[in-house]
């Protein structure tokens, strides 16, 4: 059913976005919005749940409920969301101009797009989405009434649609200030770097663009931003101080 598909694409993306965000948090030691969109979700990990399921099913109507059918629907996996990472780091380096995330020091890579250590950790993910997690997941949706599936799906499918051209038209508006900073005054080019500040914590691929340019260099620009924020905080901190002690 369309309006499940819907619903599993949007769990599977926002625990995606779980994953991706809580492992950018810890690394960075401050929380992290680690998605394209606005919002909790990382869709290459819905699409990415979307064609395992659909390839379980279709190898399991061939050859049976069986260990054969799951260890082939994990390597077929595995082979179909490593292309879909492909396409995705393809597509959006010739639409913004720039890698995403760069895996070219990672042992068998292509292009920096895809390795062997991110495809065996697609193929880890499949196992368990298969085993453990989507089995879970099929008993809470599969009792919800049709009604309120066809609802609550509509609301996500106007959601994203609603998200990816923000967010899109965002990026592109970045991108238009990154590749033409010479016709922005220095005070309008670092307010859009400052607006899109979450792209750049998000990818920090792209805290490189416009590196070295003077007043045009995106990492410079933001470490300014947090040195004035942390000045203000700490004067705060003062006259809180100073009061109480007077």
């Amino acid at each position: 059913m369309l309006w499940d598909v819907v619903l599993y694409f949007s769990i599977y993306s926002f625990l995606g976005w779980v994953m991706e965000t809580a492992y950018a948090s810890i690394n960075q030691k401050k929380f992290i919005n680690r998605g394209f969109l606005t919002g909790p979700f990382t869709p290459i990990y819905g699409f990415g749940a979307i064609l395992i399921i659909r390839s379980l099913k279709w190898i399991e109507n061939l050859y049976g409920n069986n260990y054969i059918s799951v260890l082939m629907c994990i390597v077929i996996s595995t082979l179909l969301v490593t292309i879909l990472e492909f396409i995705t780091g393809l597509a959006l380096e010739k639409i913004f101009k720039t890698k995403w995330w760069d895996y070219s020091d990672d042992a068998m890579n292509i292009m920096g797009y895809i390795c062997l250590k991110y495809s065996l950790l697609w193929g880890m993910l499949a196992f368990l989405l298969i085993q453990i997690v989507h089995p879970v997941i099929v008993q809470f949706i599969y009792p919800v009434p049709v009604l309120a599936k066809v609802i609550v799906s509509s609301l996500l499918i106007l959601y994203f649609l609603y998200d990816t051209v923000k967010s899109v038209a965002g990026m592109l508006d970045l991108r238009k200030a990154i590749i033409n900073y010479s016709d922005l005054s220095i005070s309008k080019y670092k307010e859009i770097i400052i607006k899109y500040k979450r792209f750049f914590l998000a990818f920090p691929r792209l805290l490189f663009l416009n590196a070295g340019i003077l007043n045009r260099d995106v990492r410079s620009i933001l470490n300014e931003r947090i040195s004035i924020i942390n000045d203000r905080i700490n004067k705060i901190k003062v006259e809180i101080k100073s009061r109480f002690q007077t």
